[in-house]
């Protein structure tokens, strides 16, 4: 059952899909990482899906693309972490490509959201 616009939304619905595969994932962590990556991470996850609901909530096109554009951009946060996070060989890089792809397919729909907000 959907109550509000974005629960229909495909790119939201993956977004919460790339927020548990972080969750998973930040599990295998070091416990000194807890407060570091492992923190950062989920909240960068956690980022794209509440600011793509919350950009559905606002009036004006123009507006609802500046959410766009923050959760795009929590995305490519979340990106730059899994990157580190290999490189520290925290996650494997069989993860890390499971990640990469979801945070492509995300970031691919949202711009094309975006898109849509700014030529209509």
């Amino acid at each position: 059952m959907h109550v509000y616009s974005f629960e229909k939304l495909t790119v939201w619905q993956e977004s919460i899909q790339l927020a548990i595969k972080t969750y998973k994932t930040t599990d295998l962590f070091p416990n000194e990482e807890k407060f570091g990556l492992t923190s950062q991470m989920r909240r960068c996850s956690v980022s794209v899906s509440s600011n793509l609901a919350e950009g559905t909530s606002r009036l004006t096109k123009k507006d609802k693309a500046h959410f766009m554009t923050i959760a795009y951009s929590s995305a490519i946060e979340l990106l730059n972490q899994a990157i580190i996070s290999k490189e520290l060989n925290f996650i494997s890089e069989t993860s890390f490509l499971e990640i990469r792809k979801y945070i492509e397919s995300v970031t691919n729909k949202i711009n094309a959201l975006r898109n849509s907000f700014l030529t209509t």
